[in-house]
């Protein structure tokens, strides 16, 4: 997409995502996310070790170095220099040659070969504004052959507006104390305040008009929601 409407994925990114700094210390803060049940839901919908799969926000690579080692070919995209930087030397020390990584966004990305078979994206769509979520999310069925897998993980507000300062209450409660071992209270804040997480009964509606079947749908903590979608 090159119209000049189009937003800076790089300017929406976060200005922490862009540091190095902040990258390197990056999957601690995380909590060192296991990505063996995203890739479990991809094989419990029939991807075997052929299986191309893509990326979209994938950071420092902790579920793409793992898809590498279950699928035929992976390729990693993430806007971020930093973060491609950190995720090229990874892969690179774990020889890793079905492992692709790609400096672009939702909006840029251009997908070279057949269609995927699988879009995984972890805790990245948040980062567009809701009217350009659709659009990445059309871009990204139209990457996926027909009865490919979406597997996306999301902050997602699981709950109505009037019971958002409760549910914020309770987040800020259970936040890190130290912000180099997690997020912070502040972090959470800062978060609802400059990214775009939406509701849940918004976001749904989008995945079905942008082509996609939802095919399960976890939350925890009326917040982090977890989707298997199936392309039409």
């Amino acid at each position: 997409m090159a119209a000049s409407w189009i937003i800076d994925e790089l300017a929406h990114a976060g200005p922490e995502h862009l540091d190095p700094g902040f990258v390197a210390g990056f999957d601690r803060k995380q909590g060192f996310p296991d990505p063996t049940a995203d890739i479990e839901a991809l094989r419990a919908h029939g991807l075997g070790p052929g299986a191309t799969v893509l990326d979209l926000g994938a950071g420092t690579g902790r579920f793409a170095l793992a898809a590498a080692a279950s699928f035929g070919r992976v390729v990693a995209v993430d806007v971020s220099p930093a973060m491609t930087n950190v995720l090229t030397r990874r892969a690179a020390a774990a020889g890793l040659d079905n492992l692709e990584c790609v400096r672009a966004g939702f909006l840029s990305y251009e997908h070279q070969g057949p269609p995927a078979d699988a879009v995984h994206s972890r805790h990245a769509l948040h980062q567009l504004p809701d009217f350009w979520k659709t659009l990445a999310l059309r871009r990204i069925a139209r990457m996926l052959r027909p009865g490919g897998i979406l597997r996306l993980r999301d902050l997602v507000y699981d709950f109505r507006p009037e019971e958002a300062e409760e549910v914020f209450a309770g987040w800020f409660a259970g936040a890190a104390d130290d912000p180099a071992s997690g997020y912070t209270a502040g972090d959470y804040a800062e978060h609802i305040r400059t990214e775009h997480s939406t509701y849940r009964w918004l976001l749904e509606p989008m995945l079905e008009a942008t082509g996609f079947e939802i095919a399960e749908a976890r939350f925890d903590g009326r917040l982090f929601g977890a989707y298997t979608c199936v392309r039409r």
